[in-house]
Order: C-alpha cells, then sequence, then structure tokens
C-alpha cells in the first residue's frame, strides 16, 4: 500500500482469493484492505501508540442517523466518563480533502458533538477543536494527545 504522512506500523495481513485483508483489531475480524482502510487502520496505530488514545475507549465504523438515514463515522474515541471526545473522519490517500469533507464530519458531530475533529487522507490531517459555546472551531497544528 501507498506510504503515508505516519510513522510504519505493523499489521496482519492475509490473501483471500484475489483480495488483500488486514486484521481490524476493534471489530476483531479481517476486512477488505482498501486504501481507505488502510488511512484508517493506520490513523488507529497514530492515535493509540503516538497520541496516547486507550484502544479500550475507541470504537470504528460506529452508526448512527441523521435524516432518517444510517450514516457510519469511520471513529469514534470517548473520553474517560464514557462521553463523545474525538471523531475522525478517513478518505483513501488519492481522495482530495474538500469542504464537502467537512460537511460530512460536521453533519455527523451534530449527533455526537465531540471535542475534537480530524479528517484525514493518510497524507494529509486537518484537525479542529470546537467551540460549542461560541458556535465556533479554530483548526490546531498537531493532533492532541489523549486528555486524562
Amino acid at each position: 500500500m501507498q506510504p503515508l504522512n505516519l510513522p510504519e506500523y505493523q499489521f496482519k495481513l492475509r490473501k483471500n482469493g484475489d483480495v488483500t485483508e488486514i486484521y481490524d483489531s476493534f471489530r476483531r475480524k479481517y476486512v477488505v484492505l482498501t486504501p481507505e482502510e488502510w488511512v484508517r487502520q493506520n490513523i488507529l496505530q497514530f492515535l493509540i501508540q503516538e497520541r496516547n488514545f486507550p484502544s479500550s475507549l475507541i470504537a470504528v465504523e460506529i452508526g448512527l442517523k441523521y435524516n432518517q438515514r444510517k450514516k457510519r463515522a469511520d471513529i469514534l474515541s470517548y473520553d474517560k466518563q464514557g462521553q463523545p471526545y474525538l471523531m475522525v473522519e478517513c478518505k483513501a490517500p488519492e481522495v482530495k480533502i474538500t469542504q464537502e469533507t467537512f460537511h460530512q464530519i460536521a453533519t455527523y458531530n451534530m449527533t455526537f458533538k465531540v471535542k475534537y475533529l480530524i479528517v484525514t487522507n493518510g497524507l494529509n490531517h486537518f484537525c479542529c477543536l470546537m467551540d460549542y459555546t461560541t458556535n465556533s472551531f479554530r483548526y490546531l497544528e498537531t493532533i492532541p494527545v489523549f486528555e486524562d
């Protein structure tokens, strides 16, 4: 797979016929290794290994309803009190991050109201700190370390 703008991590890969699969320890199963899945698995490891997010507080492809439609958030991390804390929207490396991508995660965030929103294609990462008292946000230089 394509090198990303993240540290290199070791993954369990296997062939299933002509398809390569990667083991997702959060979903506890092998999933098809698509470019977007490659980004998702790498950013998960980054959050755990580099930013101290407890894996026990992370959910992958969490379902939500928006306007009677079923949607899925790529990654949702909770704080130690079990409240939504950080959400990540992953795109394949060849997908350009656009305003539409931010609109997608902002729409999902109407359900969760997290402190941090991240959009990444593995090459470019954008992280916002949300301020619900002023209904605003600001971009951060780096992805935050998990707060106890």
